[in-house]
């Protein structure tokens, strides 16, 4: 083949083309070829890479698809979970036509779906017969009533539990339907029961035997197991005639059969006469697909959204820095082959799509390969989810199809973001180096710098801001604008810290070395690393602030250990001697005395407020909920009469002779005996003094009938004001001054004094040893003592280790990958095998290491910023709210300071030692 060229003469142009002028539409459709074109042939690229290099291709499916199927699984089972309005309906009714519910004796109104009601007026439901149901529905009708609350306490094999008791006939058709009979059959009386699985395991109960309420008060057996879908805890199912009714039950409901359908005008009746109706079918107006019901949105789901948007964010910049290192790898080990494509004519858009195309075809084969591995997850686990999780019976298999569908674009989304920074070094990168395969030497233009400092300094005002305003979407924004800007200030601290790896030994002098000269790679990884301990540390300290604010701010009814005894509506009370005689043997004490509560003389006639009054010295000008001026709230935060009541201004009446002023209050022998005086000489006691004025305590009576307060009385009364006092604020009433207010009194329980908090056995044995009796209350004071949190600090810190030591060992094999060239001349130089093995516990040292520190600075930094804005805002308000004290976590620091060690041994002990040698053959 002979190809003639022709040499132009100097100075001729080529003629133009003849012909028309082409149209924009045609070049248009030209340039979307072309790119078309382009794209088809980097995707066919990236494909071919993904191949060819299939560990790499494996860790970034792994890091992409994980979070995905994580968030598909919980999509996919929340979908499950959350029934449809006609799934709730077909669960409440069975094969019932309709839920009735008498819930006023006035008109209702209802929305469509009979979940939500509102009363006209406040008169109470009346008492419901099933004559009355079916009188309402018409003739043909049938109803059954459902108690769906009936708690039972019934004793296990360890102490005694609180179960779930529902009352209905599982023998009538209507009735069944609520239920899936597993074994046995319904109860026919009274003395029969059926359980669910639950309880038959926490009872250790079986078929056929006998079961005895707490009290001893009745006995049951047990015909039957059944399974109800909207509860798979602890159910006992109970026939009508075991729990009598006695009076109106407004938790009663009533399932019907009605002839025909339940249509509006049918609605329209009941509700005139107070009964809400939920239908299975509805053929009144708005009825189908659009059928509403009461409910509340608006500003609170926005706040919502924007939180979960923000928080996915969060996660998504995680992802995107754990996948970038290897992206980036990726680009420098094709350096040759991008450089061909630009040698071949390709521009720096097209080197860019290579890239991203890269991102594209790892980022759908992640994401698809996550929701796979979700929903089948969550398919085979919606057992499990049921019973341990959701404890109810989903609606059917379902996966939320719009957020999978948001789920694979994120996904995708991630693996873009991971390659656009590799995408365009590759666009810029020296061609003829690529071809030599030289290194260039890294660049971090100083912009970043001041771009990285102007995001850090923003996104910390920002989040101030936030924390002042009570705004989690504004504080969360500023977060990532701060974690961004810390993100652009990476590469150069590298650089700073590479410049300084002159002064250190052989291993870590080329590992700081590696990072600098690979940043594309270490970077990210470092940043991982920061951001994740950043979040934990700071979200750490919160809590930390938080807790010991709530101890701080704790007010006990007791002195610590105590308890405070109520009995459960039973006629039997046991005497003060047997409740000593118990406490003694099952607590160890003997310290006990009645406590009684006042009430109205006339009973039944009202609610008798009883409460001392404040003199009007002591009164404060303001009131807590008055909208005031900053001076007048400086002069209410000043003045000592306006101070923060965590009780409300209320006062707990009681009637006592001194008794148990020790047990309640925790005052010494000396106050108590100069209380008791008072009280004998038919005098009041208050723990607080400000109720005292002249030796004297005004003591208002007030009753509360269907009207507002009537005062009844309004006396002065000898006085004594306890001057450190436990618990509430209390008035102890003698009996002579209660007779004075025309009140009486009756016996509300016991206080027993203990050293320190029964545990939960001791509870147990105390209240079973009263059982004879009825069934007790009992309120154990245990303390100020701060909330537990530890557990919670290390769940933060452990999810912050899994990604600090995640990330270290991605990068370090990804460096050990890059260096393979550095590692074969060391070996060809003499270096001992042992060095490279040192030489990955030093690289996993400076991603780990570098990443802890900048995270545990930006946390802690964040988590003041944030607190000491709240304080800023709190000290402005009236009533002034108690301070978030600036803590440190350091449960969490203690576990991220020993993380970087995990990641640097990890790194030693899966390193091979053996350095790689290779020979070149002529």
């Amino acid at each position: 083949m002979i190809v003639r060229r022709t040499r132009r003469a100097p100075g001729r142009t080529d003629p133009a083309p003849a012909g028309p002028v082409q149209p924009s539409a045609l070049v248009g459709r030209r340039r979307i070829a072309e790119l078309t074109g382009s794209w088809r042939t980097a995707l066919r690229i990236a494909r071919r890479e993904s191949r060819r290099a299939r560990r790499r291709t494996i860790l970034v499916l792994a890091m992409i698809a994980l979070p995905v199927a994580a968030l598909a699984f919980l999509a996919a089972s929340y979908d499950m979970a959350e029934l449809t309005p006609q799934e709730r309906v077909d669960r409440r009714l069975g094969v019932a036509d309709a839920e009735l519910q008498w819930v006023a004796s006035g008109p209702v109104g209802q929305d469509e779906w009979g979940e939500g009601w509102n009363t006209q007026d406040g008169t109470p439901p009346a008492r419901a017969t099933a004559a009355q149901m079916t009188a309402l529905l018409g003739p043909g009708s049938r109803v059954t009533e459902v108690r769906p609350y009936a708690p039972l306490t019934l004793p296990g094999p360890h102490r005694d539990e609180d179960v779930a008791g529902r009352v209905l006939d599982l023998g009538d058709p209507l009735a069944r339907g609520l239920v899936r009979f597993l074994a046995g059959r319904a109860p026919q009386q009274a003395g029969e029961v059926a359980v669910s699985p639950a309880a038959l395991r926490r009872l250790d109960l079986r078929l056929g035997a006998a079961v005895t309420v707490a009290d001893g008060s009745r006995a049951y057996t047990v015909v039957g197991v059944v399974e109800f879908a909207d509860d798979l805890g602890p159910v006992v199912a109970l026939h009508p005639g075991a729990v009598p009714r006695t009076g109106p039950e407004p938790d009663s409901v009533w399932l019907a059969d009605v002839p025909g359908t339940v249509d509006a005008a049918l609605v329209s009746r009941l509700n005139e006469r107070g009964v809400v109706v939920t239908a299975r079918r509805w053929t009144g107006p708005g009825g189908g697909a659009d059928r509403t019901w009461f409910g509340l949105t608006g500003a609170s789901d926005a706040n919502d959204l924007s939180t979960g948007v923000l928080i996915a964010g969060l996660g998504l910049l995680e992802v995107v820095l754990l996948v970038g290192p290897a992206f980036a790898v990726g680009v420098r080990r094709r350096r040759r082959d991008l450089a061909l494509v630009a040698v071949a004519g390709g521009d720096a858009a097209q080197l860019r799509r290579v890239v991203l195309a890269d991102g594209v075809v790892l980022g759908v084969l992640g994401a698809a390969t996550g929701l796979v591995v979700g929903v089948g997850a969550a398919f085979a686990g919606r057992p499990l989810m049921e019973q341990y999780v959701f404890g109810m019976r989903f609606g059917g298999y379902r996966c939320w199809p719009a957020a999978l569908v948001l789920l694979g674009g994120v996904a995708v989304l991630a693996g873009v973001l991971a390659a656009l920074a590799p995408a365009w070094t590759a666009a810029r990168q020296d061609v003829s180096a690529g071809l030599a395969g030289r290194r260039t030497p890294p660049v971090s233009p100083g912009r970043w710098l001041v771009v990285g400092l102007a995001l850090v300094v923003g996104g910390a005002g920002l989040a101030a801001y936030g924390a002042s305003r009570t705004s989690p979407a504004v504080i969360l924004t500023g977060l990532i604008l701060g974690e961004l800007g810390l993100v652009c200030c990476t590469p150069t601290l590298i650089g700073s810290l590479a410049r300084l790896g002159r002064l250190l030994p052989l291993a870590p002098r080329i590992a700081l070395r590696d990072a600098s000269r690979n940043r594309a790679a270490a970077a990210p990884a470092i940043c991982a690393v920061m951001a994740a301990v950043a979040s934990s540390v700071a979200l750490g300290g919160y809590l930390a602030s938080d807790g010991a604010r709530d101890a701080r701010a704790y007010q006990p009814t007791l002195p610590t250990g105590h308890m405070l005894v109520y009995q459960n509506g039973s006629a039997e009370q046991p005497t003060l001697a047997q409740v000593v005689d118990a406490a003694r043997d099952q607590l160890g004490v003997g310290a006990v005395a009645s406590v009684y509560a006042p009430n109205c003389e006339a009973a039944g006639t009202g609610y008798c407020d009883i409460a001392p009054v404040l003199p009007p010295t002591q009164v404060c000008p303001w009131q807590p909920g008055d909208d005031l001026p900053a001076p007048d709230r400086r002069q209410a935060r000043a003045d000592p009469r306006c101070r923060a009541d965590s009780s409300g201004g209320y006062v707990e009446p009681w009637v006592d002779d001194g008794s148990a002023i020790p047990l309640l209050t925790g005052a010494d022998p000396t106050t108590t005996a100069a209380a008791s005086a008072v009280l004998r000489a038919g005098g009041v006691v208050v723990t607080d003094p400000r109720y005292l004025h002249d030796g004297l305590v005004t003591v208002r009576v007030s009753r509360v009938d269907t009207g507002p307060d009537q005062m009844t009385a309004l006396r002065d009364l000898p006085g004594y004001a306890l001057p450190r006092a436990t618990g509430y604020p209390r008035l102890l009433l003698s009996t002579s001054a209660a007779r004075q207010l025309d009140l009486n009194w009756s016996s509300a329980g016991w206080v027993i004094g203990t050293p320190s908090p029964p545990d939960e056995e001791q509870q147990a044995r105390f209240a079973a040893a009263l059982r004879s009796f009825g069934t007790f209350s009992l309120n154990v004071e245990q303390g100020s003592a701060p909330r537990d949190i530890s557990p919670l600090l290390l769940l933060l810190a452990a999810a912050a280790g899994l990604i600090t030591v995640g990330a270290a060992g991605i990068a370090t094999a990804l460096a050990a990958a890059e260096g393979r060239a550095e590692l074969t001349t060391l070996a060809a130089v003499g270096a001992a095998p042992a060095l490279r093995r040192m030489l990955a516990v030093c690289q996993a040292g400076v991603i780990a290491g570098l990443g802890s520190v900048l995270g545990i600075v930006a946390g802690l930094g964040t988590a003041a910023i944030v607190l000491f804005s709240v304080n800023r805002q709190y000290a402005s308000d009236w009533p002034a709210s108690d301070p978030y004290p600036i803590l440190v976590p350091w449960p969490t620091l203690g576990v991220l300071v020993l993380v970087p060690v995990v990641a640097m041994l990890g790194a030693g002990l899966f390193t091979r030692a053996r350095l790689p040698i290779e020979r070149r053959l002529d």
